[in-house]
């Protein structure tokens, strides 16, 4: 009886030594096994470019050059062709500056002016007065006569310049270059009064933004700063503008101050009324290393980043200059043709072992 228990003890001993052991190397199996799983990530090379530090704003953009023109006497309405289009002027056409857009018609206001005889009544002035001139010198006429026809020449001039004055208002011409943005409607023929509107004409290659900004930043942004503008209708594209003007008040319920943006459109790419973003460069590096924040993890040691190093993970602790909301110029921690990890970072540890994948 007592043998067999001790046969029974034996039997539990031997079996508890064999699962161990089993157990053991399944575990030491697993552990090679950890130590072959790589983490699939990509990477991209470091190399130098420039980052801006910038103030984002918003604002609505409007034309620098615009006018409203009215007639400036009365008279029988005659809307012009458009030597561009072959057809009369219509909205949206671009006018080139000094182009008759609208002639209106008086007889009665011309004869009135009597430029024909104002123009004869000049040449006859120039003549007296240059033969009074030849006469003088020849002793042939007195000083004051001489002055009495150079005064009479002058009346004729100014007549006769006031004449060209008051028939040029029958032609409503482009004072600027631009584009027609509003034209009122006359039956051709038409007699109209005098201070009638006619036309709008806008010249929107050149914009102007009025925008609104923080008191926080009023040491920070100067005039002359470069912005870049920025729409949803121009994807991928940027407008060059300039901070032009700053007002010195602080709105005291605001907390903020006026500024004025002045926009290079020379493309036509905005139309005025647009809600359009800006950014105030307010400084710049060039031949800096930059990254994108979205590759940064925030950890207790600080901002830390990954590169490959010789197939293996290695965590490097980073330091910011300057930043933008995507952006940020790396001081310390990195260097040009590092390979920084941009996808699959998040789950790596210092030298956990990688397979760089596209």
């Amino acid at each position: 009886m007592i043998y067999h228990t001790n046969s029974i003890t034996m039997k539990r001993i031997a079996f508890f030594i064999l699962s161990l052991a089993v157990f053991s190397a399944c575990n030491d199996n697993e552990t090679d096994l950890n130590k072959d799983i790589a983490v699939q990530v990509s990477v991209q090379e470091i190399t130098s470019k420039s980052i801006e530090k910038f103030i984002s704003t918003t604002g609505t953009v409007n034309p620098i050059k615009t006018v409203a023109l009215k007639s400036d006497v009365a008279g029988k309405y005659h809307l012009q062709i458009n030597p561009k289009t072959g057809r009369k002027f219509a909205l949206g056409d671009y006018v080139s500056e000094g182009t008759t857009v609208i002639i209106l018609e008086d007889k009665e206001y011309e004869n009135n002016i009597k430029i024909k005889s104002l123009e004869l009544r000049l040449e006859i002035s120039q003549q007296v007065s240059e033969k009074q001139q030849s006469l003088y010198k020849k002793g042939g006429v007195t000083l004051s006569e001489v002055k009495n026809s150079e005064i009479d020449l002058i009346n004729a001039k100014y007549s006769y310049e006031d004449a060209i004055f008051r028939l040029a208002k029958l032609k409503v011409k482009a004072p600027f270059s631009g584009s027609i943005t509003n034209l009122n409607y006359y039956t051709d023929n038409t007699k109209i009064a005098a201070a009638s509107d006619l036309l709008s004409i806008m010249d929107y290659s050149k914009l102007h933004m009025e925008i609104n900004l923080a008191e926080k930043n009023m040491s920070s942004v100067k005039t002359g700063q470069q912005v870049n503008i920025i729409n949803y209708t121009i994807p991928g594209d940027t407008l060059n503008g300039v901070l032009s003007q700053l007002s010195p008040a602080i709105d005291s319920e605001t907390r903020s101050f006026k500024a004025i943006i002045n926009i290079n459109n020379s493309k036509l790419l905005l139309r005025p009324g647009m809600f359009a973003k800006g950014e105030i460069v307010v400084a710049k590096a060039d031949s800096a290393i930059v990254i994108s924040k979205d590759v940064i993890l925030n950890k207790q040691r600080g901002n830390t980043v990954f590169v490959v190093n010789k197939g293996l993970a290695e965590e490097r602790i980073i330091e910011f200059g300057l930043e933008n909301p995507n952006e940020v110029q790396i001081i310390t921690g990195l260097e040009k043709k590092d390979r920084l990890v941009i996808k699959g970072f998040e789950t790596l540890r210092n030298r956990s072992k990688i397979k760089v994948v596209k």
